[in-house]
């Protein structure tokens, strides 16, 4: 699977979910239109990672949309997801595609664009960039790099771009507009009270700005 649609990638984390059941907020997102799904557990052990991505995987498969593990190729690998994404210190692009074969996603969020550049000569399909406004779900994700720290990056590489960071329904025109191909989302639809309806919303934003702007090259 190579051919995706990025627009609106949504994340897991149970502590969004709250008491919630995450698959249950998944299939809500899907159903309000996210385009893929990534499973993001940092503490969850392999056991659970496993079990949680089977029973995601299969609400995905059902809708005909990439399920994306996160940071984890063996976990990625156990359940047959379609691909895995990776940070700066995890396994390198290059040993991850060689891993993971020519068809499965690769996904690499670089800190510079000496690492985007990287990723890109390494075999990565697409790049996750942010924090792009600041956001809760990840205390080390360092200062937001802003709309111009976003258009470097979108700028640097070939790669589809896809941004993430404190992304709402308030805000994310204006990184399509800055040449993303989509938002990744985390608490904006997976902590929302209706997740069907969250995902509707930033999808409609999406879908209509990138109308708007489909003479971009990354698009």
């Amino acid at each position: 699977m190579k051919t995706v649609d990025w627009s609106l990638y949504v994340i897991t984390d149970r502590r969004a979910a709250g008491s919630r059941s995450l698959p249950d907020l998944v299939w809500a997102a899907i159903q309000g239109g996210a385009t893929v799904v990534q499973l993001r557990e940092k503490e969850a052990s392999t056991r659970e990672m496993i079990r949680l991505g089977r029973a995601l995987h299969e609400l995905t498969q059902k809708a005909g949309i990439p399920l994306i593990v996160n940071d984890r190729v063996d976990v990625a690998l156990a359940i047959d997801a379609e691909g895995v994404h990776l940070g700066v210190d995890d396994m390198p692009v290059s040993i991850a595609r060689r891993l993971l074969g020519p068809h499965r996603l690769i996904g690499f969020s670089p800190s510079t664009l000496d690492e985007a550049r990287q990723a890109e000569r390494e075999g990565a399909d697409y790049l996750g960039i942010g924090d792009v406004y600041g956001t809760p779900s990840k205390p080390d994700a360092g200062p937001p790099i802003g709309i111009e720290g976003l258009t470097r990056f979108v700028q640097a590489v070939s790669l589809p771009v896809v941004a993430i960071g404190g992304i709402n329904v308030h805000n994310a025109r204006a990184v399509i507009q800055a040449g993303a191909v989509g938002i990744a989302v985390i608490s904006a639809v997976i902590g929302a009270p209706d997740p069907q309806e969250a995902a509707q919303q930033l999808r409609a934003i999406v879908t209509a700005q990138k109308g708007n702007t489909d003479e971009s090259p990354n698009r």
